[in-house]
């Protein structure tokens, strides 16, 4: 066989795995899966013989998060600013995606902007920069609200944007967070909120707007204007599913629309 040849297969092999997120071993040696023995079924017991009767411990029950969650409560009730509030959360040892991320992702853009953008959680580009909404899909993200005058560049609070996400740290292989991992920093996004104090909330993707809105459904509830925290929420749809499915773009460009209406609307 070509030495160039599978060189070649084995490099691209690697980089299909880096896009799909897998970016650390999960051991210190390799192992050969094909040499592993296929698993056999168990033989059955003779006619007659006695069921073996389990006396190891009983299942593990599922972890308790009510203290964490009051922790968080605590925690963000007490911050007094954003510097204090990103602080407190780099202090949180409840949430176990901490262990795994390389970064803190707290936010971008000018604070006291009119509009706040959260999402979902950091991605791997994200995660090795620190700041939210960096990769493909934050590219797209800052086209789409260029086109009706707003940047995370800008200066003036009218048009700029503030970008978070509901997750801080990344979820690894960018799963979809629990619902335990949201409800564990859902305090900080609403002390968060608080704190910037935006005019209008957009929300993108189902996982914001789950935490907000508590319901479900962005594809069939984007557009519609709603409450959250005394603040007007938009809901649109994520860029990374824009990506996915470029004829949605119709879809989000009247939302964007629907929203400079709103912001021309409130001065």
């Amino acid at each position: 066989m070509d030495r160039d040849l599978t060189f070649d297969a084995d490099l691209a092999a690697l980089a299909w795995q880096l896009e799909l997120g897998a970016d650390v071993a999960l051991g210190e040696t390799p192992v050969n899966r094909y040499d592993a023995a296929a698993p056999t079924a168990p033989a059955a017991p003779p006619a007659g013989a006695a069921r073996p009767v389990a006396t190891g411990p009983a299942p593990a029950a599922a972890p308790d998060t009510s203290d964490a969650v009051r922790a968080a409560s605590e925690a963000a009730a007490q911050a007094p600013s954003l510097e204090a509030l990103r602080g407190a959360m780099a202090a949180f040892e409840h949430c176990e995606l901490k262990r795994g991320a390389k970064s803190l992702v707290f936010a971008d853009g000018l604070p006291g902007a009119r509009v706040m953008v959260v999402g979902e959680a950091p991605g791997r580009d994200e995660d090795i920069e620190g700041r939210p909404f960096v990769g493909r899909a934050g590219q797209l993200l800052d086209r789409m609200f260029a086109a009706i005058g707003l940047s995370r560049t800008a200066a003036d609070p009218a048009q700029a944007l503030y970008i978070t996400n509901v997750m801080v740290w990344r979820p690894p292989q960018n799963r979809e967070p629990t619902p335990d991992e949201v409800a564990m920093l859902l305090p900080f996004l609403q002390r968060h909120i608080a704190l910037a104090d935006p005019a209008v909330i957009v929300v993108m993707g189902n996982t914001p707007l789950s935490a907000l809105l508590r319901a479900k459904g962005i594809t069939r509830l984007r557009g519609q204007w709603a409450e959250a925290l005394g603040k007007p929420v938009l809901p649109m749809l994520h860029p990374a599913y824009l990506l996915r499915n470029p004829a949605a773009k119709r879809e989000a460009w009247a939302d964007l629309l629907c929203l400079k209406a709103r912001l021309r609307m409130n001065g």
